[in-house]
């Protein structure tokens, strides 16, 4: 007589709860990932942009006016008397272009380094100008700091933001699985982003020429932000295990890197978003690596002190997880040689 063999345990299907909590999840997922990516971009808009007005003061008063009506609430203006005035301001980053009407004939002064979004609007509101004064011929428009020829959209910049996450994120993985040990794993991090950074910075700037000014400037840049990157969630993954990489992830990849305004400008993501945004490694990153790249280091002062922070902050992590686990092997062994010890008294009385 043939008997049939019992099914195995591990073969039973799962229960239809257990399939519509998956489905349900699943959805969460990606409705998040629609959010953390899509809105940012269909919500971007020009808002406080801050730019500065060059020229006397009826004049000046005059395209304060017109910039309220076409955009209202759209620019942070910034009063100067000459074109140099205007032009140091863009230089050091502190605002985007400029509407100089110091010479009488009207330009505007746009820097596309900074960000193309805002020199493109900057150069429709000059046509709009032109148009506005009944003569019919365009505003001259001059790019104070154009971006290389080799790439003038900015393309690679804009999508390098976020391997520049996934390579941190990446790092942190790989030293969790093959690394033991939180010192190595702390230098491993810190040699993956000097690494990194020498290989990243080169195929921008050698290769797809996407970047100018100094290549170590810039390597610097891409390694700060690696580092930041890979150490904070080096340092989740010390104190909660996977979910600390899952928690790291989650702020780098849904938030940091959606609200980096790397693609436009931190003034054009809707709300307080693109504040919030340049205080997580992709923005700070994303920052830094255009002032080393176009504006000699200019105004990467807050992107440096965004970016080490969260160093010393993944640092500190590292430390507390590593002294935490190094309690917990200590009290172990405790507990495996005290039966021991307790049982070569008994023997030995």
């Amino acid at each position: 007589m043939t008997t049939g063999a019992p099914l195995a345990t591990g073969t039973l299907p799962s229960r239809w709860t257990k399939v519509g909590a998956a489905i349900a999840l699943l959805t969460a997922i990606v409705s998040a990932l629609l959010v953390a990516f899509a809105w940012p971009s269909v919500r971007s808009s020009v808002h406080d942009v801050p730019i500065a007005l060059a020229g006397p003061e009826p004049a000046v008063a005059q395209i304060r006016t017109a910039l309220d009506v076409r955009l209202p609430g759209g620019f942070d203006i910034t009063e100067v008397s000459d074109t140099a005035a205007a032009e140091q301001l863009i230089r050091d980053r502190r605002v985007y272009g400029a509407i100089d009407l110091s010479s009488g004939a009207p330009q505007v002064i746009v820097a596309s380094a900074a960000s193309t979004a805002i020199a493109q609007t900057m150069q429709t509101m000059a046509t709009g100008l032109g148009q506005a004064g009944g003569t019919g011929s365009p505003v001259a428009v001059r790019d104070l700091a154009a971006l290389p020829a080799d790439d003038p959209r900015g393309a690679g910049l804009s999508a390098g933001a976020l391997p520049l996450v996934m390579g941190g994120l990446l790092a942190a993985v790989l030293l969790t699985r093959l690394v033991q040990g939180t010192v190595r794993r702390v230098a491993g991090a810190l040699g993956f982003a000097v690494t990194g950074g020498l290989a990243v910075a080169a195929i921008l700037q050698f290769w797809l020429g996407s970047l100018s000014g100094s290549y170590p400037a810039n390597a610097c840049a891409v390694a700060l932000t690696i580092a930041a990157t890979s150490l904070t969630i080096l340092g989740l993954e010390s104190l909660f295990g996977y979910v600390g990489i899952g928690i790291g992830a989650a702020v780098m990849m849904l938030v940091g890197n959606p609200l980096s305004g790397t693609a436009t400008a931190p003034e054009m993501l809707p709300g307080w978003s693109g504040a919030l945004g340049q205080l997580l490694p992709p923005g700070a990153g994303g920052r830094l690596l255009r002032s080393t790249a176009f504006f000699d280091g200019r105004g990467a002062t807050q992107a440096v002190t965004v970016l080490v922070a969260w160093v010393a902050v993944g640092a500190a992590l590292c430390l507390v997880g590593g002294l935490r686990a190094r309690r917990t092997a200590a009290g172990l062994r405790t507990t495996r040689t005290a039966p021991a010890e307790t049982a070569s008294a008994y023997l030995g009385s």
